[in-house]
């Protein structure tokens, strides 16, 4: 039986927030600079604003699997709001949301999924600990890789 997780992931990075919304919406780029990120390839184009499409998401975590998912974009509201639909190894609904404020831009990440995995779903009663430990290990290693790559600093990961 598929298991169910939500993580909330915030950052609050010291820079203007069309500099984050750019590295955040320019997911084929992660692996560039993005630890855990091992590719991204977009395999639908969906409209002018990107709406409907489909990139495909290899992620590799501290503990050495790797997870395959495709997210489709659903909803784009430029500088506050990037949210679609995931599925593969994953299912479920994810959101990017940003604010900006005296030279702060507010970042929240909420992934509410499911695992398909056998593996996963058969040895979650264990496990469970460890992927929310993995899932927050390559999150605050985005949040670093933000930072490094504005030549800013994030003042606040959770």
């Amino acid at each position: 039986m598929p298991q169910q997780y939500a993580f909330i992931s915030h950052w609050k990075v010291k820079a203007p927030i069309e500099t984050v919304w750019k590295l955040i919406y320019d997911s084929e780029k992660w692996p560039d600079w993005w630890k855990g990120v091992v590719s991204v390839t977009e395999t639908y184009k969906g409209d002018e604003r990107g709406i409907g499409s489909i990139r495909r998401y290899k992620m590799r975590s501290p503990m050495l699997y790797t997870l395959s998912f495709d997210m489709e974009l659903t909803e784009r509201a430029d500088l506050e709001l990037l949210k679609g639909n995931a599925s593969g190894q994953l299912d479920g609904t994810g959101a990017w949301m940003l604010t900006y404020k005296d030279g702060i831009t507010d970042v929240q990440c909420h992934w509410h999924v499911a695992t398909t995995r056998w593996w996963m779903n058969t040895f979650a009663f264990l496990l469970r600990p460890a992927f929310h430990y993995n899932h927050a290990a390559v999150m605050k290693n985005g949040a670093i890789s933000v930072a490094d790559k504005l030549q800013t600093e994030v003042v606040v990961i959770s």
